[in-house]
């Protein structure tokens, strides 16, 4: 394979894997209108299956533990809160913003036997959610 062929090759995936980040980077951040909670965020998470239900763990950095929401249903576990923007202090001025502040809302679809709140807990930045299954449902 010529030099010119095998580069243009890397070029071409370069491409392909810029344009994957940026999809994944939009469905991250989404604007959803004009107010307070004009952008909301998604943020990542973590699913491992144990025997005894699910572990889920979500990437919070910066939220305080009383701004988060965790809600359960038979199809979907639904975590949500506030990342509050926090300055320096008043005089500051914002160069640079990279770590998502506002709204975030992250819904996990779930199906087969039914799943109950087992626990949760909030840990360095992280949320650890419990799921077990339902007593009777296995």
């Amino acid at each position: 394979m010529s030099t010119e062929r095998r580069y243009g090759w890397m070029w071409l995936r370069a491409l392909e894997l810029a344009d994957e980040a940026e999809r994944l980077h939009r469905r991250f951040l989404e604007y959803i209108g004009p107010g307070t909670d004009a952008v909301r965020w998604e943020p990542p998470v973590d699913i491992h299956e144990t025997e005894d239900g699910l572990v889920l763990l979500f990437a919070l950095p910066g939220v305080s533990p009383e701004d988060i929401e965790i809600r359960l249903d038979r199809t979907a576990l639904t975590v949500s809160a506030l990342r509050r923007l926090k300055l320096a202090d008043g005089t500051a001025v914002i160069r640079r913003l990279e770590i998502p502040h506002g709204r975030f809302v992250r819904e996990i679809a779930l199906s087969g036997p039914a799943l109950r709140l087992a626990d949760s807990h909030y840990l360095n930045g992280c949320l650890e959610v419990r799921l077990a299954r339902a007593r009777g449902t296995e």
